[in-house]
């Protein structure tokens, strides 16, 4: 039996990065080897890490100002977190839902718009009013920061809890791995002949979910949407043509390519919605290598990479990178992790 206990670790308070480095690139990086002890690095050594005939794939999801700042009638304030469209409005998370109700009018925008709630559950149901909602969320949306940032959101976070490569709206949380590369690096890795293949995983708010107790051998994830598109499919065949590793930046991609292979890897590539959930000894079919950062005790990202890499080998990476005094989470430093032999 596999609990969210075999995946816990100490992390003292001051460790989980509160702002991003100074530059994308100034980040530690932590290289797990397949086998042998951890090298502490710089972020700026990643490209040594990586040959010619690999193969990059990012995630060009765009991270969405999904916060919103609203006042229901009774002059309280509520938050909300706009998490998908859906045909007659968007799903939310919203907060607090004490004495909130179905039907209800939220104000934000000092009165420039109104928020709906046509149904009240654990993700509610909200329709614009006065606005459409492209144009509230570019006026008046905020970055959603992770809940382990502690502190309001700036004009900063808009471009720095973004990736460079960013083009395809639809996250409320950013693939953070890719947070360190700035277009510089992006252009040196291209100019020694690594190639880089884009997927989209739009991340939601279960990312940051902690899992529940018990044996997870029957947990699912929350949907998310991605797309493999054929070009992809047809980069990863000619890197394993030509000997090369699929080189993963960002559990997201770990996610998406593995659910193009679970699908039977079509050559037209795949798109929908996956609720894959890496653990325990699952069979990786696409992903050789994986760029991440460090992640959150008891969650399910860890789960994917202790799965990727080696459930001992990884807590005990992580120990020492608390020790060593790493930056964790999403603003916080990065790992680069090989996988471990079958």
């Amino acid at each position: 039996m596999t609990s969210a206990s075999d995946f816990d670790y100490e992390l003292p308070e001051e460790r989980i990065a509160q702002h991003p480095a100074a530059r994308r690139t100034d980040a530690r990086l932590m290289h797990l080897p397949a086998s042998g002890v951890p090298r502490h690095l710089r972020f700026a050594d990643f490209p040594s890490l990586v040959a010619p005939r690999d193969l990059l794939v990012l995630n060009e999801t765009k991270v969405l100002p999904a916060r919103l700042r609203l006042t229901r009638q009774s002059g309280g304030a509520v938050e909300a977190l706009l998490v998908r469209p859906e045909r007659d409005g968007w799903r939310a998370l919203l907060k607090p839902t004490r004495r909130l109700r179905a039907g209800e009018t939220l104000a934000g925008g000092e009165g420039a718009f109104r928020l709906v709630v046509r149904e009240l559950s654990a993700e509610a149901l909200v329709a614009a009013e006065g606005l459409p909602m492209e144009e509230i969320l570019a006026r008046f949306g905020e970055t959603p920061l992770p809940p382990y940032v502690r502190r309001a959101a700036t004009a900063e976070d808009r471009e720095r809890y973004q990736t460079v490569y960013a083009r395809v709206p639809g996250a409320v949380a950013a693939p953070t791995a890719g947070l360190h590369f700035d277009e510089s690096t992006l252009a040196g890795l291209a100019a020694s002949g690594v190639r880089a293949a884009r997927v989209i995983l739009h991340v939601g708010p279960g990312t940051f979910r902690p899992l529940p107790d018990g044996d997870l051998g029957a947990h699912t994830l929350e949907a998310e949407r991605y797309e493999v598109p054929a070009a992809v499919a047809a980069e990863i065949r000619d890197a394993r043509a030509r000997g090369g590793r699929v080189v993963a930046v960002g559990t997201t991609v770990v996610r998406a390519l593995e659910s193009w292979a679970a699908a039977g890897e079509p050559a037209g590539g795949a798109a929908g919605e996956t609720r894959l959930f890496v653990r325990g000894d699952f069979p990786f079919r696409v992903v050789d290598a994986l760029l991440t950062n460090f992640h959150l005790p008891r969650s399910s990202l860890l789960c994917l990479v202790a799965a990727f890499a080696g459930r001992e080998r990884v807590l005990a990476a992580y120990r020492e990178a608390v020790a060593e005094r790493y930056r964790f989470y999403s603003y916080g430093d990065a790992t680069f992790l090989e996988r471990r032999p079958a």
